[in-house]
């Protein structure tokens, strides 16, 4: 069994309500609930904030706790340092998700400082985007 641990940044909250056209209309809990269920046998927990520091926080409490850790750094992708640093810190594997094709989108979405540092970055694919990542991380050796 292997535990995830699942990130969302800021405006995540607002999900389902915050621009459907764009985001789509599923909620985070709808999100979390569709990946717990696909699944089952693994822990999957969630958390999302839209404060920097906490999400950096919780990046440093999942190492060596996770076999893997999702997650959707919202804004903060494109212009926080210190969220792509925390990410290069720590060992636990992270792959970077987005809802939306960042690269079909106003150009400054276009560059990831998070994902650079990330095993992989899934986007485009709406609440999918999860799934895949999941499961990439679940198909992921585990080196020691």
């Amino acid at each position: 069994m292997a535990d995830i641990l699942v990130l969302n940044g800021p405006n995540l909250g607002l999900l389902g309500r915050r621009e459907p056209s764009v985001y789509g209309s599923t909620d985070l809990e709808g999100l979390m609930s569709g990946l717990r269920e696909a699944f089952p046998k693994h822990r999957i927990d969630h958390r999302q904030s839209d404060l920097e520091g906490e999400l950096i926080h919780w990046l440093h409490e999942a190492d060596g706790v996770y076999t893997g850790v999702v997650m959707n750094a919202g804004g903060y992708s494109h212009t926080s340092v210190a969220l792509r640093d925390a990410v290069a810190a720590v060992s636990v594997p992270v792959v970077e998700v987005h809802l939306t094709n960042l690269l079909a989108r106003e150009p400054f979405r276009h560059t990831s400082l998070v994902g650079a540092v990330c095993v992989g970055s899934i986007m485009g694919f709406g609440v999918e985007s999860y799934r895949l990542a999941v499961e990439h991380l679940l198909r992921r050796p585990i080196l020691h």
